[in-house]
Order: structure tokens, then sequence, then C-alpha cells
């Protein structure tokens, strides 16, 4: 019986620094409850016929006092961008293509204040922030000197701004203090009809003393519905059939402004 005890007692200590151990980092770690959120409005944006872009807003709690990030990116994949050139010495012709892989197709960078100002360009590499970070992580095709990387980066940065499918800003992120002690933050923005029917993340980062110490997810899915949907996957399925519905629907289209003219000339 002696014996039992001893194992018992012995059973009963090695629970208890178990326990001990399992507990420790959570209870000496301040910022290890802390609930950074994020949720984005529209997480369901329908593509129909009169589409023509829509609003979002992410909106969530943090901890007081630290800088937010707001990152809104599409998956990653091939990016083309026409390469122009003099041909003959004159003229200004396309020479080729320029092709930047890994990359997203649509990205939009928010933040409190600059990222310069709030992250270390290590932390911003980390966490692919900024056009700078970026531009390390893709790669482009045909191999060009760093110099010649940037440039055509930096065209293809200018290009999908023009698009409204790239954009960096600062200080649109609103921030408000709550009766509990907590931070709320709202960001709105326009949402391109320029951007691609598919799933797009969006990413908050919570930023003190130069490092990203939380992280909070949410989603934005863009589908095609109705008419849309369906002319889209018949241009997939019967490119055929959708040639020649697209031929009849031009036509008719024709024919009606016709009819609405003449009428009009008529009546003059």
């Amino acid at each position: 019986m002696k014996e039992c005890g001893v194992q018992s007692s012995m059973f009963k200590k090695m629970l208890a620094f178990a326990l001990t151990f399992c507990i420790a980092p959570f209870a000496f770690a301040p910022d290890a409850f802390a609930m950074l959120t994020a949720k984005a409005n529209h997480d369901h944006i329908s593509v129909d016929f009169f589409y023509n872009g829509s609003a979002v807003s992410v909106k969530g709690e943090s901890e007081p006092g630290v800088d937010l990030v707001v990152k809104i990116t599409a998956p990653e994949g091939r990016q083309k961008m026409r390469k122009k050139g003099k041909v003959a010495g004159f003229l200004w012709m396309n020479v080729g293509d320029i092709v930047f892989d890994h990359t997203p197709n649509l990205y939009f960078l928010h933040s409190t204040r600059s990222v310069d100002d709030i992250l270390t360009p290590a932390e911003q590499d980390a966490h692919l922030i900024g056009y700078r970070s970026l531009e390390k992580h893709i790669a482009v095709e045909p191999a060009f000197s760093p110099e010649e990387k940037e440039r055509w980066f930096d065209e293809f940065v200018k290009f999908r701004e023009s698009s409204n499918l790239y954009a960096l800003s600062n200080g649109k992120i609103e921030t408000t203090l709550t009766d509990k002690g907590r931070q709320k933050y709202a960001l709105y923005l326009d949402w391109p009809y320029q951007a691609s029917p598919g799933g797009y993340t969006v990413t908050v980062f919570a930023v003190k003393n130069g490092k990203v110490v939380e992280t909070a997810y949410s989603h934005v899915k863009v589908e095609q519905t109705g008419v849309v949907k369906a002319l889209a996957g018949m241009a997939v399925a019967h490119g055929g059939l959708y040639g020649l519905v697209s031929v009849l629907v031009a036509l008719g289209a024709g024919f009606g402004v016709g009819m609405v003219f003449g009428k009009g000339g008529g009546a003059h």
C-alpha cells in the first residue's frame, strides 16, 4: 500500500508539472489573448448584367495603440504585359511579352500610417507588404538585371493602378476606442468592376514596435450570376454557339438602335 501511495504522489507531481509547462506560456504572454478581428461586409459580390463594381468595407477590433495594415489580394498567378520597343529605328511596336510569375491580379494595401514608418523592411518582406516586397517575391521572364526588373515592375504597377487593380494608401483606416478599451477600425473602399470573378483574401495585420504581432483574415468572393454566368459558361463549353449568340445579340442591339433613331428622324 505504501508503494502505491508513493506512485500516486509521483503521478500527481508529474501531472502538476505538465500542466504548469502547458499553461505558463499563456500566463506570461500578455498578447496571447489579444483578439484582432476582421470582417468584410460584402464577402459575396454578384456580377450580373448591370454590374459596375461594388462597395466593400473591412471592419473589426484590435488592441488599442497598435497600427493596422489591411491587405486584399487575389491568388498568385502569371500576369502578362506587352513590351514595346523601336523597330527599324523609329516605329514603336509590340516586341514581345513580359511575364510576371507569382503575382496577384489584385493587390490593395491600406495602413494607418506609412508602412515604412511602422514596419521594418524584414517584416514587410516576410508578409509581402508593399510594392518593393512584392517585387522581390515575383519572378520575371525573360530574366532581367535587377535594375531592369525594377523598371519593368514599376511599369506593371502603373498599368495595374490605372486599371484600379493595384492601390496603396495610408490614413484611410478609421479607428475609435470603445467603452471596453478596445480599438475599433473600419476601412471603406470601392471594389473595381475590373476584378475578375474568384476568391480574394483580406489580411489584417496588427503592428507594434516595427513588427506584426497579430493577424486576422476574411474573404471576398466575386461570382457571376444570371445571364452573365450563362454566357460565360457557354463561351467555355460551346464556343461556336457563344459566337453565334454574340452576333445575334449585336445585330439585335443594332436593329433596336436603328429603330429608335429612325423614329426620331421621322418626327422631325
